[in-house]
């Protein structure tokens, strides 16, 4: 699914975020991403999802080489990618329902068939009465529960989420979780970042501690 060799990424000369990482993700697997702040979980995620490329190296997903592939051949596998950012990337001028709906009107499903899929999701994660507020008018955590039902509507073969139980409640953090989980466990694959030690405590997933730019793999107590 996530195959990379040896990437870097600077944004200022000689001073990598990223600095000859090394990785492999399987299809239909679960990963904790975990590191402090400013390690370069957000950086990681922008490159796999391709927002940004690698200034080195190698990366594959889904079996392409996208470090060289021309532009204009990424929308397809961009498709295929649901994210969740942490500042929300909501757009303001749109209602929720209508961020919501957003990736299944680019792959062109019925009008129908979105107004259903929007209705059930936003009932599930409790916000089926703000279905016409628009994301300025929304609390923190509404806007990251709207982000995430945007990004995982169209059951995506990849999800990389950053922090995107930051700003929930305990309980509306695990209820998301199981979401995330339901997914993975019909096939999707799943990237998971975030500083919640307790929340990773009660999933059997692997741990990756991204330290210095590179990836460790931190062991269970």
């Amino acid at each position: 699914m996530i195959r990379c060799y040896k990437i870097y990424k600077e944004y200022v000369r000689n001073k990598p975020i990223i600095n000859g990482l090394s990785l492999h993700l399987e299809p239909k697997s679960f990963t904790f991403l975990v590191g402090a702040s400013g390690a370069g979980k957000s950086t990681l995620l922008s490159l796999f999802s391709l927002a940004q490329r690698p200034n080195q190296g190698n990366l594959r997903l889904f079996g392409h080489d996208v470090t060289r592939m021309p532009r204009e051949q990424l929308p397809d596998l961009r498709r295929q990618i649901g994210t969740v950012f942490q500042d929300y990337q909501l757009l303001n001028h749109l209602t929720v329902a209508e961020n919501v709906a957003l990736p299944l009107k680019v792959i062109g499903e019925s009008r129908k068939d979105i107004h259903a899929k929007v209705t059930e999701l936003l009932e599930w994660i409790g916000l089926e009465r703000f279905r016409d507020a628009k994301p300025p008018h929304l609390s923190g955590g509404q806007k990251q529960r709207v982000a995430i039902a945007r990004a995982v509507i169209n059951n995506p073969a990849l999800i990389l989420a950053d922090e995107p139980t930051g700003n929930l409640d305990s309980a509306l953090s695990m209820r998301l979780m199981h979401l995330f989980t339901s997914l993975n466990n019909i096939g999707t694959t799943v990237l998971f970042a975030t500083h919640d030690e307790q929340l990773i405590s009660h999933f059997d997933y692997p741990v990756l501690y991204l330290r210095d730019g590179q990836i460790f793999r931190q062991r269970r107590p």
